[in-house]
């Protein structure tokens, strides 16, 4: 057995690495409110390696799901659609959460190369809905978006 081993057994023995899919941390969520008053859950990407990872090869997203994407400052950011297996709406916010643009009914990209999609604003938060999200929750442009996020996410609430 080597050392690498037997540390990894012992980690798990003692619960400190999880035999499966790693455990949802409830501050790996936020509660998204719309302009009128509906809400969103949206899972954080706030690394980026998350924000890299994204919704990749996730089967299903329910309304009223998404991801919220969190960059530590406002820039241009493009999204692509590579290994993502849904449709989405792409909604990126501003610092002042507001909508500055929208791309609607993005589709899966089965194989390169796969178009980017790029704001025509600076954002510092992108929203990422199942497709047709947007409509759903009859959010447009310039609509201002409340979250807060957790403590130690590298953003104010």
């Amino acid at each position: 057995m080597t050392r690498a081993s037997l540390v990894l057994g012992l980690a798990v023995l003692a619960g400190g690495v999880p035999a499966g899919p790693a455990p949802l941390q409830k501050d790996m969520f936020v509660k998204v409110y719309t302009p009128d008053g509906r809400t969103l859950t949206a899972e954080l990407a706030l690394t980026p390696e998350a924000r890299s990872r994204g919704l990749m090869f996730r089967e299903k997203l329910l309304p009223g799901q998404g991801m919220l994407f969190v960059f530590e400052k406002e820039g241009l950011y493009s999204f692509w659609m590579k290994n993502t297996l849904l449709p989405l709406d792409v909604l990126w916010l501003d610092g002042g959460r507001r909508v500055v643009h929208i791309e609607s009914n993005a589709p899966p990209c089965p194989a390169d190369p796969c178009p980017s999609y790029s704001p025509s604003r600076p954002a510092l938060y992108v929203l990422e809905l199942a497709a047709g999200g947007a409509r759903l929750f009859d959010l447009k442009l310039f609509d201002r978006l409340e979250f807060k996020l957790p403590p130690g996410s590298g953003r104010s609430p």
